[in-house]
């Protein structure tokens, strides 16, 4: 990690830029196969899934059976694993529900808000090197909770036509409707588009490559929602001497292995502490499965020295980071003034895997600096919210005037209309 001491203020932005890769050749890319997806569904469906995952189907659709062999070949030290996650994961989204919000503004005129689930929802779930079955806790069980009806998992295949066991347990155990081997492009093609097996959806979430990020981001040209924008994974740990040393480089580790593009960073108001860190890293990296993609990703990431609490958490809003990590002796300063954060993570016993696994939290965060505009995945994110008002005839006595004046000053008449016919009854 490169060491960077007291930067001034107007270097910030050049320090903190994030990882980028040009976009031109993949919006090409994307763009064709989203037209051959539209106009040929399935067909096209198969024909990529052949090119880019390498294997032909002849059917997409998981069945029942693919479904009981996948949950027999769960360990059950797993599956005990996934349930206590579960069980997180609900309680934490189930307590973020809502009562009805009704108020009487004027005497006459009652509003109120009601909260209604996003009926098709399209979960996009990658396999490859790290199947990501702790997303599907993620996403299906706040789709659950929400009443979403139909909640439609795609994942892209393996060689051998088959989607990671534990992906399917998991699907199956937080009531997922329909669960389809296609990934990639492809996939948020045909929940944007429907196809003969592919139920078109309203809304699209779950991470994903490059491919997958433009993909989602062209859906929503199509009419299609979907959670956030994403990009590689990243995390800021702020510590002091407080803070043990091969926590921090443990946590900093499991941001690096996600990817050569993920991006770490270290603020810190202690040069010891960023001496014992650098030293932690280079030790710990040498036991990791995933040590060159780590190497590389700590190979671009930075440790910051600052003099001052304050100076940190100025910066550290500048960044905006997914994950934060807070171990210092001031926590509760950093915790009080945070703005642009996807997930905080507080103290030497709260590791960012926590949160990616099975504290109760969503781990579907905005990352490059969305977390100043975007929150993370949660329970309003399956629903939408709907007003409702119902006017009395006092009600409609009291606002009417006033409606009447401003449709007129907007040069809106038949807005005054609507207002003036039902005054001229009640007042006759």
């Amino acid at each position: 990690m490169k060491i960077i001491n007291n930067p001034s203020k107007k270097d910030w932005t050049s320090i903190l830029q994030r990882p980028t890769k040009t976009v031109d050749d993949i919006e090409t890319t994307v763009n064709q196969v989203f037209d051959d997806v539209k106009r040929n569904g399935d067909l096209a469906i198969e024909k990529y899934t052949s090119i880019f995952d390498g294997v032909s189907l002849e059917n997409n659709l998981v069945s029942e059976q693919e479904i009981k062999e996948a949950i027999n070949l769960v360990s059950s030290e797993l599956k005990d694993a996934i349930n206590v996650a579960k069980e997180n994961v609900t309680k934490f989204h189930t307590a973020q529900k809502t009562e009805k919000v009704s108020v009487e503004t004027t005497n006459g005129v009652s509003c109120w808000q009601e909260k209604r689930p996003i009926q098709k929802v399209g979960l996009y779930i990658p396999g490859g090197t790290a199947p990501l079955f702790s997303t599907v806790l993620m996403l299906a069980i706040p789709a659950q909770i929400a009443g979403c009806k139909e909640i439609v998992l795609c994942s892209p295949p393996n060689k051998e036509g088959k989607i990671h066991p534990a992906i399917l347990y998991t699907a199956n155990l937080c009531g997922v409707t329909k669960i389809i081997k296609v990934g990639g492009i492809q996939a948020v093609a045909g929940l944007t588009f429907g196809t003969e097996t592919i139920p078109q959806v309203y809304k699209i979430f779950g991470p994903g490559n490059q491919f997958v990020t433009v993909a989602k981001q062209l859906s929503t040209k199509h009419g299609v929602a979907i959670d956030m924008p994403a990009g590689p994974s990243e995390l800021l740990v702020v510590a002091d001497d407080s803070a043990n040393a091969s926590y921090v480089a443990a946590d900093l580790l499991s941001q690096a292995e996600h990817g050569a593009d993920s991006q770490v960073i270290l603020v810190s108001t202690s040069k010891e502490l960023i001496n014992e860190v650098s030293s932690e890293i280079l030790k710990q990296l040498e036991n990791l499965p995933r040590k060159e993609t780590a190497q590389k990703a700590i190979d671009n990431s930075k440790s910051i020295f600052v003099e001052t609490d304050e100076i940190a958490l100025e910066l550290i809003n500048e960044y905006g980071p997914e994950h934060f990590i807070v171990c210092t002796n001031n926590n509760d300063y950093y915790i009080d003034n945070i703005e642009n954060a996807g997930s905080v993570f507080i103290g030497n016993y709260t590791p960012e895997s926590a949160g990616d696994y099975a504290s109760g939290t969503n781990h579907t965060l905005p990352t490059n600096g969305f977390s100043k505009a975007y929150s993370g995945v949660n329970l309003d994110s399956f629903t939408k919210s709907i007003t409702f008002q119902k006017i009395t005839k006092e009600g409609i006595l009291n606002i009417g005037n006033s409606i009447e004046l401003m449709a007129a000053a907007e040069g809106l008449e038949a807005h005054k209309n609507a207002v003036t016919l039902r005054l001229k009854d009640l007042k006759s």
